[in-house]
């Protein structure tokens, strides 16, 4: 049973008996003596898709759900359908557009350190690696003599995603991308 305090992004828990997903973390410190920690969590109920905001203290108990979590590879799109395939057995595991979200825009064909969450064998959830590396297709052009100074220009990348890159890159080149926040690492 994990404590308030230990959460971390991508942690599942069970709330009102039903299996929710830590999406975000907020710690508040409160001004007077004496008080706790206020721990405020965004969920998503694996089941319903559906949003949970709550406050905790620091030593409130959770109880862990019943998951499993495999490691997977991304594979292919298959019309409105998104199929992963688990690296040790080979079994493939569907999940739809909407299921993914924000996420879908960090897939790549053969994209690995992908982890899946599990419920009496159904795919429910993934977690993305820490990074991925995706090529430009679209940007303005890299100036001559530019540095590494804050100055910087959208990149659009082969999903669609758009972020903000250095104005030095130029089209074509592979970027490293931060999937917690969408940001621009480094050239890959």
């Amino acid at each position: 049973m994990p404590k308030a305090s230990d959460l971390k992004t991508g942690d599942v828990v069970e709330i009102a008996g039903a299996p929710h997903v830590v999406k975000k973390l907020e710690a508040k410190s409160p001004s007077s003596r004496g008080a706790s920690t206020l721990y405020k969590v965004r969920f998503n109920n694996l089941i319903t898709r559906q949003k949970r905001d709550e406050s905790f203290k620091g030593d409130d108990f959770l109880k862990d759900a019943d998951c499993q979590r495999i490691a997977v590879q991304y594979s292919y799109l298959d019309g409105e359908q998104f199929v992963f395939m688990n690296t040790e057995d080979y079994a493939q595991y569907n999940l739809s557009a909407e299921d993914l979200d924000e996420q879908r825009d960090y897939l790549v064909e053969g994209l690995e350190g992908v982890t899946a969450l599990l419920i009496e064998d159904q795919i429910v959830a993934i977690d993305l690696p820490k990074s991925v590396v995706l090529p430009i297709v679209d940007t303005a052009p890299g100036l001559k003599g530019a540095s590494a100074s804050a100055r910087t220009k959208p990149a659009t990348l082969s999903t669609g995603l758009v972020v903000q890159v250095p104005e030095y890159i130029e089209n074509g080149e592979l970027l490293k991308v931060n999937t917690t926040n969408g940001k621009f690492m480094s050239r890959a």
